[in-house]
């Protein structure tokens, strides 16, 4: 039984660190898909090209150069070339569970359903967040100001500043 959790457990880190966030949506690369679900990227998609009326563009999108760019940037992918030359397509939540209508084999279901229940459980962690923002906040209304310096720092943690931060560490004279 505790193989079994531990087992989940490093599924479920295995699909988060997959899931990113393109087009303000949270979406999955086809080749990451192909990975879990254990088949070759060209035979996910030609699976979905034979089912594109099942896939539309809520479903599933094709990527452009900028957001190829993009994505390679963050390291989500390696390089450009770890996507064979053809174009990514990037599935939403209700695209990931549309293509178990398109991969019928059981370990593609039972990878679905594992899918299906980390972007829900995603959900839940943002709207955890929501509440600890909102109990921050009241509490910053109902105390004094010598509490100030606290609420500044929680918020940060709970949302990190978008800008780089400066890097650090050895600089030479010359830059």
């Amino acid at each position: 039984m505790a193989k079994a959790v531990k087992k989940a457990v490093v599924v479920e880190e295995t699909i988060v660190k997959k899931i990113i966030f393109l087009r303000d949506e949270k979406i999955m690369l086809d080749v990451h898909l192909a990975e879990l679900y254990g088949v070759e990227t060209r035979v996910l998609k030609q699976a979905v090209r034979r089912n594109r009326s099942n896939f539309p563009d809520d479903f599933m999108f094709e990527l452009t150069e900028e957001e190829i760019e993009t994505v390679v940037s963050q390291n989500v992918i390696p390089h450009k070339k770890f996507l064979g030359g053809s174009t990514p397509f990037g599935f939403t939540e209700t695209g990931v569970a549309m293509l178990s209508s398109v991969l019928k084999s059981a370990s593609a279901r039972e990878m679905n359903i594992a899918i299906m229940r980390t972007f829900i459980a995603l959900r839940k962690v943002a709207a955890n967040y929501k509440e600890i923002m909102q109990i921050v906040t009241e509490m910053r209304n109902q105390y004094d100001t010598n509490f100030t310096q606290i609420f500044n720092a929680l918020e940060q943690l709970i949302n990190p500043p978008q800008e780089p931060r400066k890097r650090i560490g050895f600089k030479p004279d010359d830059i």
